[in-house]
């Protein structure tokens, strides 16, 4: 096993506290912008910030657009989609969790990696666990929302895959300026033929809702996603995933305290059901990585 050092681990643990924050500027955004429109504007400022970190890799740059697309925006338009629809922060932060499970399931398919029964006891815990939230009323009243959110983490699980086979050389900040760019002409598209209102929501956006648009695109995906990317570059990320369980209890608790939703039972033990069960799945990834069983 392996143990982070007191500053990294601090680092990771401020880094699940800046996801969990920007599930709260998530819902505030699109609560006033179209969805797939906030994902471009994310993904437009984060791209003009990231610009001089682009890179062109002859011979690499299909597999890159492929893992760039499905992680970038693609991935977060249908995240966004389906916040606007959830009911609540708690039930989107817990389906989020999929992505370890799904991303497990895919390495066995396209990475000939082996799943073992306690492996496979965590995979069925995590979705047993979204399950149970999804029969919440209010849940399954908007559970087209709850539905995109997952289909969010298996578009995601997909891209890890793929940013997994692209090897170790792309550095963070360009692996992140790749995500905003690549996505940005696919995202203006479908905005415009999707979505309407674009240009009454920049008018009357606030304060409020400007700085939901930056919070995601300089503090979640500059600073935490690019900070964990330059963690799994120092760590093995098996010694990382399990503290990212920190993530969605930060989502819940931040969802109850700053946006009002309420903390159901189905909500809590739904939730101690996918984290005990994507907990699993990391300690017996780390396990295998460890000693090959």
């Amino acid at each position: 096993m392996t143990h982070l050092p007191p500053r990294d681990f601090a680092f990771l643990v401020f880094i699940n506290l800046i996801w969990g924050l920007n599930l709260i500027a998530s819902k505030i955004g699109v609560s006033h912008f179209p969805p797939v429109f906030f994902t471009a504007l994310r993904f437009s400022v984060l791209g003009l910030v990231l610009l001089p970190f682009l890179r062109w890799h002859a011979g690499r740059m299909q597999r890159l657009m492929v893992a760039a697309v499905l992680s970038g925006g693609l991935q977060y338009a249908v995240l966004f989609m389906g916040i606007r629809a959830a009911p609540d922060i708690g039930s989107v932060a817990i389906a989020q969790q999929l992505g370890v499970p799904f991303t497990t399931l895919l390495s066995v398919l396209f990475l000939g990696e082996i799943v073992h029964w306690r492996r496979g006891l965590g995979i069925a815990l995590a979705f047993a666990g979204v399950a149970i939230i999804a029969f919440q009323p209010s849940v399954y009243a908007a559970r087209t929302g709850l539905a995109l959110v997952v289909a969010s983490a298996l578009i995601g699980s997909f891209g890890l895959v793929a940013v997994k086979r692209l090897g170790s050389e792309l550095k963070p900040f360009e692996l992140q300026a790749w995500f905003a760019v690549s996505g940005l002409p696919v995202l203006w598209l479908l905005t415009a033929w999707l979505e309407d209102g674009q240009r009454a929501a920049v008018a009357t956006a606030s304060i409020r809702d400007w700085g939901a648009v930056l919070f995601t695109a300089l503090v979640s995906s500059l600073v935490a996603h690019t900070g964990y990317y330059w963690l799994v570059r120092r760590h093995p990320v098996t010694s990382l995933s399990p503290l990212t369980t920190l993530s969605p209890v930060f989502g819940v608790t931040f969802g109850v305290l700053l946006y009002g939703d309420p903390l159901s039972a189905r909500i809590l033990v739904g939730g101690l059901l996918t984290l005990v069960g994507v907990t699993i799945i990391s300690v017996r990834e780390r396990r295998f990585v460890d000693t090959g069983s």
